[in-house]
């Protein structure tokens, strides 16, 4: 019986931490959208620039700051190029996001940007989402943590069982 309660416990802790999941990812995916705007905005003027006077090419446009004989140009080619480098980061995540739950969902688990993660984590706020989508992450996970924990303490109590008692439970050969 308390077995069964336990069985209970770990599906309910598994199905509460997984409705959480499309929450997480989709204030993930808004917090990169959010970043990707913002810097945009912000290289607009360099983009303008670079198509204006270099074909488009923002690299001829650092090239040609790197270049300069004018220091302060120097410095502004390495602002350019952490930014348009940031930049185009930030449109790879966002077009990572993109797509399936479960593209975004290993996605964010294996590659995503690590500094908008953890933003991201200190500033979730937990929900508890009744779509279709978070019930069945929630009743997924649930289901692969109670079978994956319930695996595990079996396993681990029939290698703590006695030999003896593992010897007279085994089958018989003729």
């Amino acid at each position: 019986m308390l077995a069964g309660y336990l069985r209970l416990i770990i599906f309910a802790i598994g199905l509460l931490i997984g409705v959480q999941v499309p929450s997480f990812v989709d204030q993930y995916a808004k917090r990169v959208s959010a970043h990707q705007i913002e810097v945009s905005v912000n290289f607009k003027g360099f983009q303008e620039t670079a198509d204006r006077y270099f074909g488009a090419s923002v690299p001829a446009l650092i090239a040609h700051h790197a270049a300069s004989a004018d220091q302060v140009f120097q410095v502004e080619a390495k602002v350019i190029r952490e930014m348009y480098e940031r930049l185009l980061a930030l449109n790879a995540e966002v077009a990572a996001m993109q797509g399936p739950l479960i593209k975004q969902v290993v996605h964010v688990l294996f590659s995503a940007n690590r500094e908008i993660l953890d933003e991201t984590r200190r500033a979730y706020t937990y929900t508890v989402p009744l779509d279709p989508t978070a019930i069945a992450c929630g009743v997924s996970l649930g289901a692969c943590l109670a079978i994956l924990i319930e695996s595990l303490l079996l396993g681990l109590w029939r290698l703590a069982r006695p030999r003896r008692a593992r010897r007279e439970m085994a089958p018989t050969r003729f």
